[in-house]
């Protein structure tokens, strides 16, 4: 396992994790993959002791710090938690520290979606300290993926190998993307050097598909057989010829009788869109369009930045959802400009009240919507959301703000 290590554990038990996952050493001969230690993604509620990348799976782990140490922790998700028979009382009066685990957990699953990222089971583990004998979990928390322990090597390999357990493996090149993604300093390992963590490659993990042979097949040689005598041929002939005259009768009364084939195949129905959820909020994607020429599908500010300056690509994204009972239609915009700096330039005007933006599909502005804008790297992403049928108000601020998160491309 390779350690990449972004920032100070959040608890005092993360550092008895680190020292778990250290242990399993490089390469793949104890469990393999890579560890961001004391990271945050981006969206994610708190920070993270450890996010372990599998190739099988994620592992979200999140520090626990007990008041003692306890022979035996009772960790319902859902209910009390009992240290040796005391209930666990927090500061904040949650019953149970696991509950901001799990949103964590989600948070890191949904970045995942967001960004298009290969998708892997990403599983919850919870670990206390600064001493726990015995976790008693009930069965229906361990079937939702979510493992309370005490870290330890031994204790982090078994939730590993329960956990990860994805058919699909995630290649290197994968995993370099899947890894960018989720740390938001530094520079994720290449691909070649993920090979020796058990990330498969792509096309050696093709190579050794397994193949079903098929088993030759010994032709027994045909045996020679005399010709019946000449008085056996016209009987044999005769009932050929009845039999096809029979065939013949009934194909014509059974064929109906209009130009339709009998068993005509339905057309296909189109596929259903997929809705894409964020924050609670189901997004219905309906159109995207793709322009290589950014300056016309511009207006304001925006447009006059856009002519001075080079645009490689222009993604445009429309989506339904609904707030409050009402149907809202929100359009998703992603300028790349090839380079930091130009995103930043563009930024700075696209953050300014009444600069402009960028034209609906039907080549229009959307009059009066809620408007939200951010950039990454080489990318501006502008999200515009209205009323259907009409314009937008203050109430659909935080929908357009959701959008921005919304994928440009299937």
């Amino acid at each position: 396992m390779r350690l990449i290590r972004l920032g100070a554990e959040p608890s005092a038990i993360g550092a008895d994790v680190r020292a778990a996952l250290t242990a399993c050493g490089v390469g793949t001969e104890v469990l393999g993959g890579v560890a961001l230690v004391g990271v945050q993604p981006p969206d994610c509620p708190v920070p993270l002791d450890a996010i372990v990348v599998l190739p099988k799976g994620v592992l979200v782990i999140v520090g626990v710090d007990l008041p003692d140490p306890a022979v035996k922790l009772e960790a319902p998700l859902g209910g009390q938690w009992k240290i040796d028979g005391w209930p666990l009382v927090s500061q904040d009066g949650a019953p149970n520290p696991a509950t901001e685990a799990v949103a964590a957990a989600t948070a890191v699953a949904q970045r995942i979606q967001a960004m298009r990222a290969e998708p892997l089971p990403v599983s919850t583990v919870v670990a206390v300290g600064p001493f726990v004998s015995q976790v008693v979990q009930p069965t229906v928390d361990l079937n939702r993926g979510v493992r309370v322990l005490h870290p330890k090597p031994s204790t982090l390999l078994s939730a590993a190998r329960e956990l990860a357990t994805s058919t699909v493996p995630c290649t290197a090149d994968h995993a370099v993307k899947l890894l960018a993604i989720l740390q938001t300093t530094g520079t994720p390992p290449d691909a070649r050097s993920l090979l020796s963590e058990g990330f498969p490659d792509a096309v050696s993990d093709l190579a050794s598909a397994n193949t079903m042979l098929i088993p030759k097949s010994t032709i027994k040689p045909l045996i020679a057989r005399k010709r019946l005598p000449g008085k056996l041929t016209w009987p044999y002939l005769a009932g050929a010829a009845l039999v096809a005259l029979i065939l013949v009768v009934w194909l014509v009364v059974a064929l109906p009788g209009d130009d339709k084939p009998a068993d005509a195949t339905p057309a296909p129905t189109s596929a259903q869109p997929t809705t894409v959820v964020v924050d609670g909020t189901n997004f219905v994607p309906k159109d995207m369009k793709k322009d290589a020429d950014c300056q016309t599908q511009a207006f304001g500010d925006v447009k006059a930045w856009l002519i001075a300056n080079d645009c490689g690509v222009l993604l445009r994204a429309t989506y339904e959802t609904t707030v409050q009972g009402k149907q809202a239609t929100v359009m998703v915009a992603d300028m790349d400009l090839y380079d930091a700096p130009s995103a930043k330039s563009l930024h700075t005007v696209v953050a300014l009240p009444g600069s402009g933006g960028v034209n609906g599909l039907d080549g229009k502005p959307m009059e009066n919507a809620a408007f939200a804008n951010t950039t990454k790297g080489s990318h501006v992403t502008l999200a515009f959301a209205v009323w259907s049928g009409g314009a937008g108000d203050a109430a659909l601020d935080p929908i357009a703000k959701q959008a921005l998160r919304l994928p440009v491309t299937r």
